[in-house]
């Protein structure tokens, strides 16, 4: 194999990649980049055996070829190699590659690529494999922005440590909950081929397709079985999707809203920034007091301090005095790009919920104030 790349074409390849090399290391080849120079294209693979990942990189093939490196050191490498020049890789004999840029010379010993596990291939779109979706990403990285922070971080309740993907009638719903907060979003899209399903994609998954969205082109969904692929241009993820049954979030909806407020989103997440200032670990939770046209921020902490915002209000019901974890109503309201949100409730003791737009629902359980 021999290949000419420019560093920043290289490097951008790997830091695709990287994050899906294993950091737990019980198989070597697990910690270790796929380099293959082929069919005049120049891939990069690493996968943990949970999630793969494959860089397409814009360089010239003299000599087909296919080795493994390891991914830190040859990271490390390249960043610290001139950004002015050409890099030539190539391989003589034996598992080692051989690096040149300019003055610079390596050579970093690699592992049989027999030993790399071998990605599997999901079918193109067909007759024979109609589970097929495009969805702009745009679309999708906004829909992911909004839901995600919302997913499980415990492993006790497995099921929710990733997001709900759900297919139907030329719309996907996103569903993503830790138990204590629930986000879920619902767009049209037109590409669904004959998808109706519901998967849960592992969080893992869902932080690299977030990473490697962007602006402007699709992200092309294939499915089979327990896996799925998904193909944005030169980048395919490959990942496992989670077995078992998600719970059933629409129960938790509250059906009939009480009160309801409009409040401008950015002065809401300042003011709730402000008083999170004054919380611990022992005492996590700002009292909201809403009094006709005013929402009232407040949190006393012995020992700290205390302090008062008040935010103003679009608001006609009764007054209202309700507890919540500041940091919850944050996460929300720092990725809503609308300049204003509805804030409602049923009473002081049930989920509040905040919307935005049509297709945007976040559901709060409230803390108890003192």
């Amino acid at each position: 194999m021999k290949i000419k790349v420019l560093k920043d074409n290289l490097l951008k390849g790997i830091q695709v990649v990287q994050n899906a090399v294993s950091s737990k290391n019980t198989l070597p080849i697990l910690s270790h980049i796929l380099i293959e120079a082929k069919q005049s294209a120049i891939r990069l693979t690493t996968t943990d055996l949970e999630i793969g990942i494959t860089a397409v990189v814009q360089g010239q093939i003299e000599e087909e070829g296919a080795i493994t490196v390891p991914a830190r050191k040859f990271s490390e490498i390249i960043k610290e190699l001139s950004s002015q020049n050409q890099i030539t890789i190539s391989i003589k004999k034996g598992q080692a590659i051989n690096i040149e840029a300019e003055k610079s010379y390596f050579r970093l010993m690699g592992l049989s690529i027999d030993d790399f596990p071998q990605l599997p291939s999901l079918l193109p779109p067909s007759a024979k494999n109609p589970d097929v979706v495009k969805i702009p990403q745009k679309l999708l990285k906004n829909m992911i922005q909004l839901t995600s922070f919302a997913m499980s971080h415990d492993e006790a309740r497995y099921v929710l440590n990733g997001t709900l993907f759900s297919f139907k009638d030329k719309t996907l719903k996103l569903v993503a909950t830790d138990g204590r907060r629930l986000a879920i979003i619902e767009k049209e899209i037109q590409e669904v081929g004959g998808v109706k399903k519901e998967v849960i994609v592992p969080a893992k998954t869902i932080q690299e397709l977030s990473h490697n969205l962007t602006e402007e082109g699709e992200v092309i969904f294939y499915f089979k079985e327990n896996q799925f692929q998904i193909n944005l241009g030169d980048i395919t993820i490959m990942s496992r999707l989670m077995e078992g049954e998600y719970p059933n979030y629409e129960q938790v909806v509250p059906k009939k809203i009480k009160e309801e407020l409009k409040i401008n989103t950015q002065d809401f997440l300042q003011a709730t920034r402000r008083a999170n200032i004054l919380t611990n670990q022992d005492s996590q939770s700002v009292k909201i007091n809403i009094i006709k046209d005013w929402l009232i921020i407040t949190k006393n902490t012995p020992d700290l301090g205390e302090v008062r915002e008040e935010v103003e209000v679009d608001y006609k019901g009764g007054e209202l005095v309700i507890g919540f974890n500041p940091g919850f109503l944050i996460d929300v309201l720092k990725n809503i790009g609308e300049e204003s949100v509805r804030f409602g409730f049923v009473d002081p003791e049930k989920p509040a919920v905040i919307k935005s737009g049509d297709d945007y629902t976040y559901i709060v359980l409230p803390m108890q104030v003192s």
